[in-house]
């Protein structure tokens, strides 16, 4: 058989898992060059949270970053992380849309798009699926992982047909919380082979300690091509260590070739990238940690939620945090935890325990359990459904959730000229996704003089709302109502001092 081929994924998902999304242009261009000549299938440098991280906490403009690092690394192909009709954010966007970004990112060097869905609800991947293939890229379909008791192998299996039928290039078993196990990745991996001649390629994380030994159980049933990284964005909620991979997999005839010498110094090179960005890196995210098979909590939202829930004053409340996860998960149809469902599943929990259990519900939390994400794989609990309806005044929809929304690009040129910034395709998909952080990227604000720090809880998935209207007096604690780009918050604002 053929070589196994690695990825690298240490300038995304590595440093995603591990450091928050907080890794800059800058600090990965010096290893671009040095990642180019190790012969990598691919290099995953885009996607993901990265889009959101460079507006929001970079001051970078997302497109210049695939500029440079495409010129700094052109022989490898690039590979990036493409929620479907999420596009990179958290909520769907009508297909012109979708087409506008995908068209943007080709043109811009993009060659390789790893698609999935969060619920593997296949109509959510057919216009990404088709945009990619009429730019002439390569489209990768994913199939994501999970466990619950309305997911079997059987069932994830069958779901590559359906990527093969939007004729897909590939398929990506995407086991985004490291749950799968070696036997069911050895299973797995022939059950999908025997079905179609497509390339399988096997992503995990070591969360719980299994990427590895899945990863050679994988290569064993004939996997084409599995993700790794370089220490320290590796291991632990980051995939597998590329040395740590190719000592594993010493004397097997399909180990690959890579220069160890090379890797050591880019090893080097990133554990001083590491000390810069210690703040945003958790000793627990580097750790085996068994739990997580029971909270099947995703590498990059672990360490982004730690970040988050020190920010809230509730670092002290993870443990029950992440008890309550599985809880939210069943809740809302056992939907796999993979961005954005893992975030909207981790921000209720995390309203649950604040609150008390759906006291306080996100906006998203209703819009998955009425339908506006697609179709869940198991049925919605009955309250969840209840109050859902109740608080939003609408009904369950059953069709393709973009089928209801307008095109949009004609109005956000529009929205971009009386801004007075370019209506580029690429500003467009931008603005859609990122309004308030692109319009603060092109029209930054001076500096405000230094106040007293106010600490406020803001429950709300997005920040600055619209209109805030309260409705009880000043206090201690207060309700308010928020409307936010359209959708309505109620939430309880707690004076923590």
């Amino acid at each position: 058989m053929k070589p196994i081929i690695f990825n690298n994924t240490v300038l995304r998902d590595g440093h995603q898992s591990l450091a928050a999304t907080r890794m800059t242009t800058a600090q990965m261009l010096p290893a671009a060059p040095l990642l180019d000549g190790l012969g990598f299938g691919a290099l995953e440098t885009w996607g993901g949270a990265t889009i959101d991280s460079c507006l929001r906490f970079l001051n970078e403009n997302p497109f210049d970053r695939l500029d440079k690092l495409k010129d700094a690394a052109p022989r490898t192909p690039h590979m990036m992380l493409l929620r479907g009709q999420n596009i990179v954010q958290y909520t769907s966007f009508p297909d012109d849309v979708v087409e506008a970004f995908i068209a943007s990112s080709a043109k811009h060097g993009m060659d390789v798009f790893r698609v999935f869905d969060a619920l593997n609800d296949a109509r959510n991947l057919r216009t990404a699926i088709r945009a990619v293939k009429a730019a002439g890229k390569h489209a990768q379909g994913a199939i994501c992982y999970t466990t619950s008791p309305v997911h079997t192998p059987e069932k994830l299996a069958a779901f590559a047909d359906e990527l093969a039928a939007l004729e897909c290039d590939s398929i990506c078993i995407k086991d985004m919380a490291g749950l799968l196990s070696p036997r069911i990745a050895h299973d797995l991996v022939k059950a999908i082979k025997a079905r179609h001649s497509l390339p399988v390629i096997v992503h995990s994380h070591e969360t719980a300690g299994l990427a590895l030994a899945s990863y050679l159980a994988a290569i064993d049933a004939g996997a084409d091509s599995v993700d790794t990284s370089i220490a320290p964005f590796a291991n632990g909620t980051g995939q597998p260590d590329t040395v740590r991979m190719l000592a594993a997999m010493a004397g097997d005839a399909r180990a690959p070739r890579h220069d160890i010498h090379v890797l050591a110094d880019l090893r080097k090179y990133f554990e001083g990238i590491a000390g810069e960005l210690a703040k945003f890196m958790s000793p627990a995210n580097d750790r085996v940690d068994s739990d997580a098979l029971c909270y099947q909590v995703p590498g990059g939202m672990l360490s982004n939620f730690r970040t988050q829930l020190v920010e809230m004053k509730m670092a002290e409340r993870f443990n029950d945090v992440m008890a309550e996860v599985p809880v939210v998960r069943a809740a809302l149809g056992w939907i796999p935890l993979v961005t954005p469902t893992s975030q909207i599943v981790g921000t209720q929990a995390m309203l649950n325990v604040k609150f008390g259990r759906w006291k306080n519900l996100a906006q998203a939390t209703m819009d998955i359990a009425l339908g506006k994400y697609g179709r869940p794989p198991g049925p919605i609990n009955g309250e969840l459904l209840a109050l859902a309806r109740k608080q939003s005044g609408q009904e369950p929809m059953t069709g393709r959730p973009a089928d209801a929304l307008e095109p949009r690009m004609a109005k956000l040129r529009e929205e971009l000229t009386a801004k007075g910034l370019a209506p580029t395709d690429e500003n467009a998909v931008l603005f859609a996704m990122f309004p308030r952080e692109t319009d603060a990227f092109y029209h930054p604000k001076p500096a405000a003089p230094s106040a007293p720090a106010v600490a406020v809880v803001a429950t709300a998935s997005k920040p600055a709302p619209a209109v805030v209207q309260p409705s009880a007096p000043a206090g201690r604690k207060a309700s308010y109502v928020l409307t936010v780009e359209g959708h309505r918050y109620e939430t309880t604002v707690e004076d923590i001092g």
